[in-house]
């Protein structure tokens, strides 16, 4: 992977609380993309942006499952939180998220089009308890069509304690 030397960004839509794990539902006080993201910065070096909706999402899991649903069936685009200025000093940007409704959080695609990723590097992680990377990396295509997209890597939350080894063996690739 060439990210080395470069400016990297680690950005990513994480969800704390109440989530699927190993078939059965677990409160995780930090989120599996948010860990994974903190993994990654450990080895890149690269800033790290939380991406967050302004409207808060619920603790409940099957409320959360319920707005992600409506939020693709609507094709919304939620508001976020705060949005970073810009993405112009970054060479390759990390791009992580929870694998919702078979791709990612309608929170990305706010991001994706508020942000011209023409001759970036995009690196998609995913974070699924069986999907993998569904169809989000077509997604991201589709919205960035001038950025690169390089490999993407998919981990299993319920075994995110011991991602360290996947993630870095993706950065060797």
């Amino acid at each position: 992977m060439d990210y080395q030397g470069k400016k990297c960004l680690i950005a990513y839509f994480s969800h704390a609380g109440m989530n699927y794990v190993s078939g059965k539902i677990v409160d995780l006080p930090v989120g599996n993309t948010e860990r994974a993201a903190q993994m990654l910065r450990l080895f890149t070096g690269g800033d790290l942006f939380h991406i967050r909706t302004a409207s808060v999402y619920p603790n409940d899991y099957q409320e959360v499952v319920k707005i992600a649903k409506k939020e693709k069936a609507d094709n919304a685009r939620p508001v976020l939180e705060r949005d970073i200025d810009s993405i112009d000093d970054y060479d390759v940007i990390f791009l992580g998220y929870p694998n919702w409704c078979g791709t990612m959080p309608m929170a990305l695609w706010t991001f994706l089009e508020n942000h011209d990723f023409t001759d970036k590097t995009i690196y998609p992680f995913c974070t699924h308890e069986g999907s993998g990377v569904g169809h989000s990396l077509e997604d991201i295509h589709a919205l960035c069509p001038t950025a690169k997209l390089g490999k993407s890597l998919a981990l299993l939350g319920t075994t995110i304690e011991d991602a360290e080894d996947d993630i870095r063996r993706w950065l060797r690739d």
